[in-house]
């Protein structure tokens, strides 16, 4: 997911992580909790990590989901392939949220929407899916979880609302941060090396990791992006490397897809990226992102438009009597 901290009275400028943070921030963490333990108490296992015992990750579906084929061994290669692919096949959306409800992140669920349907997802459920994949190929993932800064001047001012992954590599002597469900322009498209300082440019998008000052006993790292437009790095969120686990991202998957002042409860929200090309739906607006940095948009009129956009754009499957446009 990707927002920007803000008020009932303006509204973000990356909707998709900020201002779920705001509604993270806005009401307690007892009240979530206690949904959550109504709703997944025999949730007991760490779905960002592996599948239940006796239901077996189809990694055949999933691969050929994302477009890839045949056997891949675990390393940097299959990583990056699977990470890269995964991110221009699935569309981040947020319909679950937009008619009323929290979206499943049990993995039979996930692979029944993302896989064999015609849906994408948002965070927790793109790194879910794509953690159970990479877990299924023989790699080691744990869940992080990040504050969404961009936007923000304080990265303490955000809750930590979105999903990533730490993954190790064999072979490799650093772990890897994997993220598919970031779902802005300045969103990975392959995974990078948790090492501070150098650059890494992938799939056309350029990224490096810093170091930020703060208070606690971890190391506080940021993901920053190129954006070409503003000819600046851009933070886009922050995160220590602290190992998050299923019940976690319950929590705050209720959050994000229920709080009132979410606007995932609010407006369509959908995105995706293909090769050199970046597409937005936002309520009613719709805005293509080229490589350059050249943004052009468009608003949409009626319904029946929005779903031809929804399908022909973004290759979703809008479920019958959900309204894009309100």
């Amino acid at each position: 997911m990707s927002h920007a901290e803000t008020s009932d009275t303006s509204e973000p400028s990356e909707p998709s992580k900020t201002s779920a943070a705001s509604a993270a921030s806005a009401t307690s963490a007892t009240s979530a909790t206690d949904k959550t333990s109504e709703t997944s108490e025999t949730d007991e296992t760490d779905t960002a990590s592996a599948a239940p015992a006796g239901e077996p990750f189809d990694l055949d579906a999933y691969l050929a989901r994302i477009g890839l084929r045949g056997e891949r061994r675990a390393g940097i290669a299959t990583l990056r392939e699977v990470h890269l692919a995964h991110a221009l096949s699935v569309p981040f959306e947020n319909l679950d949220a937009l008619a009323g409800r929290a979206p499943s992140l049990a993995p039979a669920d996930l692979v029944a929407k993302m896989v064999r349907g015609r849906r994408g997802g948002y965070c927790y459920e793109q790194n879910t899916l794509l953690a159970l994949a990479l877990r299924a190929l023989g790699f080691e993932v744990s869940g992080l979880a990040g504050r969404v800064v961009l936007g923000a001047d304080d990265p303490e001012s955000r809750p930590r609302t979105h999903m990533m992954l730490r993954v190790a590599v064999p072979g490799e002597a650093r772990p890897y941060l994997a993220d598919v469900g970031f779902g802005a322009t300045g969103a990975l498209l392959e995974p990078v090396p948790l090492a501070v300082g150098p650059e890494f440019a992938g799939a056309g998008r350029r990224h490096r990791l810093v170091r930020l000052p703060h208070g606690g006993p971890l190391e506080l790292w940021a993901l920053q992006a190129y954006d070409p437009g503003a000819a600046d790095w851009i933070a886009q969120y922050a995160f220590t490397q602290e190992r998050f686990v299923a019940t976690d991202f319950e929590v705050a998957n209720w959050y994000v897809a229920t709080h009132p002042r979410s606007p995932f409860t609010r407006r369509a929200y959908l995105q995706r990226t293909t090769a050199g090309r970046h597409v937005c739906l936002d309520g009613a607006r719709f805005t293509e992102t080229l490589a350059d940095g050249t943004v052009t948009g468009r608003t949409l009129t009626d319904e029946a438009e929005a779903r031809r956009v929804a399908e022909g754009e973004f290759g979703i499957a809008v479920p019958e009597g959900l309204r894009l446009l309100g």
